[in-house]
């Protein structure tokens, strides 16, 4: 019996330690691994962007989702609106995702560490000297590319946004 759609995207999150070691398996077939992180709390098009962008950079893209309990610790009380699990099967739902998992940690450090990326991609709303896993990324003889940022696109702007009561900016067109 065919899996179905929900079935199949699913089986695109997966643990941190079955992403080492599909990143393992990855690598020794020659393939470009590219990874990246983040909340994705309310996933707007500046992730998509963003995610897109990491895609083309190598073969697999890896996506690496901050855990409810990390995303408390580094954005307060009132954070996430959407818990790690939706997070991820929205991310993982994106054609340019190839795999999903979540992290505890409050950094990417310690699974930069053991999965080795080739590549991993950030956003350029900060220098590459304030990354913190930069060194992590050195570390693996990977490294680090900075995708464009657009300061109009963020989470806590839309949120901002919502609490005010505020629609788009920009009417549609037709």
């Amino acid at each position: 019996m065919k899996a179905s759609p929900l079935q199949t995207l699913k089986r695109k999150i997966v643990s941190q330690k079955e992403a080492v070691r599909i990143a393992s398996k990855l690598r020794k077939r020659g393939l470009v691994i590219v990874t990246t992180n983040g909340t994705f709390d309310l996933l707007h098009s500046g992730h998509v962007d963003s995610l897109v962008r990491a895609k083309s950079l190598g073969d697999v893209l890896m996506v690496g989702v901050n855990s409810d309990a990390s995303v408390r610790r580094y954005k307060g009380p009132t954070r996430p609106i959407v818990e790690a699990k939706e997070r991820a099967l929205m991310v993982a739902a994106l054609e340019c995702v190839d795999y999903v998992f979540i992290f505890s940690s409050d950094t990417p450090i310690p699974w930069i560490h053991t999965l080795r990326p080739h590549i991993h991609a950030k956003g350029s709303d900060r220098a590459i000297e304030q990354i913190v896993e930069k060194t992590a990324v050195d570390h693996v003889g990977g490294k680090i590319i900075l995708l464009p940022h657009t300061g109009r696109r963020s989470t806590t702007k839309l949120i901002e946004r919502i609490r005010n009561g505020q629609r788009s900016k920009k009417p549609e067109s037709r």
